[in-house]
């Protein structure tokens, strides 16, 4: 056991080096990966060792079909930093362990909910709702791999997030997340369309699925917090570089550059 722990903190090491460095390393063992139990605990060992700000959280693996693929009874939850959140219209580069972009609906929520004494519920989370607003997410590995096998794949390296993209924030109002969506590039003649009720349900749910982990788990922020929801398109595959437009009905539109 003392061994095991010794190897995973080596590996957690080399996975916080390549983060902080921009850096792609050889995979990390597979024991820390293929049970989503594992991945989750070395995915919060890492991020244990970063000091850049919290500015929220994601869900993944937030589509049930893919769940269902992957035998896993519900999505995972990690932390986003400062640094990998960019304005809208912004550039991101890429490279060969890029899997693809993502569109989604992001909430920001009050920092009071820390103080909230119950267990979030679709109801009772609705007035730590502040903003909302569309995102794009570039989704890929620090490391020497290529494709989905298991959710702690995606897990284990920080949630697979390379960089959030956010678009315009309203203030939210409630509506019946049945929404058209879709993400495209005029100069490729790409487009991929989608709908908000793709996403566990729909945003709000997973919104509380992530709300509830951050309770059970004992996170707290002193701020008030990014909730981004999921893929509301799946994992697009990037065509090509250039600009990638995505639009969620009611809420808006984002834009990056992939360079």
């Amino acid at each position: 056991m003392k061994n095991m722990n010794y190897k995973m903190n080596h590996y957690a090491n080399k996975l916080v080096e390549a983060f902080l460095k921009k850096k792609i390393i050889t995979p990390i063992p597979k024991r820390f990966t293929k049970n989503l139990k594992n991945a989750n605990y070395f995915r919060r060992l890492c991020e244990s060792k970063i000091k850049i700000p919290i500015i929220g959280f994601k869900a993944g693996g937030t589509s049930i079909p893919l769940l269902k693929k992957l035998k896993e009874k519900e999505p995972f939850y990690a932390a986003i930093y400062k640094s990998n959140l960019l304005k809208n219209n912004q550039r991101v580069k890429i490279n060969n362990y890029t899997l693809g972009i993502e569109l989604e609906v992001c909430f920001l929520i009050k920092k009071n909910f820390f103080d909230f004494k119950k267990q979030p519920t679709n109801k009772n989370i609705i007035k730590f709702i502040m903003y909302t607003a569309p995102c794009i997410e570039v989704v890929g590995y620090r490391q020497r791999k290529k494709g989905i096998k298991t959710l702690g794949d995606l897990c284990s390296d920080f949630g697979g997030n390379i960089k959030f993209i956010l678009g315009p924030k309203k203030k939210f109002k409630r509506i019946k997340y049945n929404l058209k969506t879709y993400i495209s590039n005029k100069k490729l003649k790409y487009l991929v369309h989608g709908n908000t009720n793709t996403v566990y349900v729909n945003p709000i749910n997973s919104l509380r699925f992530v709300l509830k982990k951050l309770k059970k788990d004992k996170v707290r922020l002193n701020t008030n917090f990014y909730i981004f929801t999921g893929s509301t398109v799946g994992v697009v595959p990037l065509k090509g570089k250039g600009l990638y437009t995505g639009k969620v009905d009611r809420i808006g539109s984002v834009k990056t550059k992939i360079v």
